[in-house]
């Protein structure tokens, strides 16, 4: 039986999802270990949600060290076909202010540190990434913020570096020159790992500064972004509320998210121990 059929995944200061109906908590043990934290099991305008919080209750894991693979198993054992994904981001366009939301379609990953696939210690896979974002969930998220009257925009490019430092105005304006429009620290390991796992995928990015690019801003600090982060919470759970209703129960049958593993395997059935189909039954076990 499916325990939960979305995922929320909060970011920076979201740690709770308001107005869910808590039916259970949940703190899965995967191959990959535990899960950031207990995941919120509910239901909200007639939809089994599943909240948990990416960074941990009280803000305990640094981007790297978040068990993203844990993380994105749990939500796959647990059901979920759809996860929205919020997020803290900083602007690099003058047009994405602080206070507004931006629904990248592309990740630009500059992360080294960290796991990022299933794959791997036996098994090989190469699922296609061209197309990260699912098209469905973006419109609805998009769809519900312009109802909120929250100021929105769709479509960019988030990069996705390791941190935990913020850039330096070199490395900001390099990234502007490059044409990308927001700038994290997690959402890119998450979205290979959803893609892995055949699960549709979107970020709500939550603009909390200009990047230090923004001379004729403050220099960005926690002080100014948990300030402004706590003006988007209320805002991005206004949307995802909202959201619910135009996010169809069933992914229609042209939904490349949910079979992108179909010819992504390469190993030889053969060649798959039974320790690794046992460790990726929720990921792989379909094709097995």
């Amino acid at each position: 039986m499916r325990e939960i059929e979305i995922g929320v995944i909060g970011g920076s200061g979201f740690y709770e999802m308001e107005g869910l109906s808590v039916i259970k908590r949940l703190r899965p043990e995967t191959p990959f270990g535990y899960p950031s934290d207990e995941i919120v099991i509910g239901e909200l305008e007639g939809r089994r949600l599943g909240f948990l919080a990416r960074h941990g209750r009280g803000h305990v894991f640094l981007p790297t060290e978040v068990p993203y693979r844990a993380n994105i198993y749990a939500m796959k054992r647990l059901g979920a076909e759809r996860i929205i994904s919020v997020s803290a981001v900083g602007s690099l366009k003058e047009e994405y202010p602080p206070l507004h939301m931006v629904l990248p379609d592309y990740f630009f990953d500059l992360t080294k540190k960290r796991a990022s696939t299933f794959f791997g210690n036996g098994i090989a896979a190469h699922v296609s990434f061209a197309d990260p974002v699912c098209p469905v969930l973006q419109e609805a998220i998009h769809r519900a913020a312009q109802e909120e009257g929250v100021a929105v925009h769709k479509g960019g490019t988030y990069v996705c570096i390791e941190g935990p430092q913020f850039s330096t105005r070199a490395e900001s304006e390099f990234y502007r020159k490059m044409g990308f429009d927001v700038i994290g620290m997690t959402n890119a390991t998450e979205a290979k790992l959803a893609r892995e796992a055949e699960i549709c995928y979107v970020t709500l990015a939550m603009v909390t500064d200009y990047d230090c690019w923004h001379q004729e801003e403050e220099e960005v600090s926690v002080e100014l972004v948990v300030e402004n982060l706590r003006k988007n919470i209320k805002n991005a759970q206004r949307v995802i509320k909202t959201a619910l209703k135009y996010i169809p129960e069933k992914r229609g049958e042209d939904c490349r998210c949910s079979a992108a593993l179909k010819n992504a395997i390469i190993t030889s059935k053969d060649r798959i121990s039974d320790e690794v189909k046992e460790r990726l039954k929720f990921i792989i076990g379909r094709y097995l």
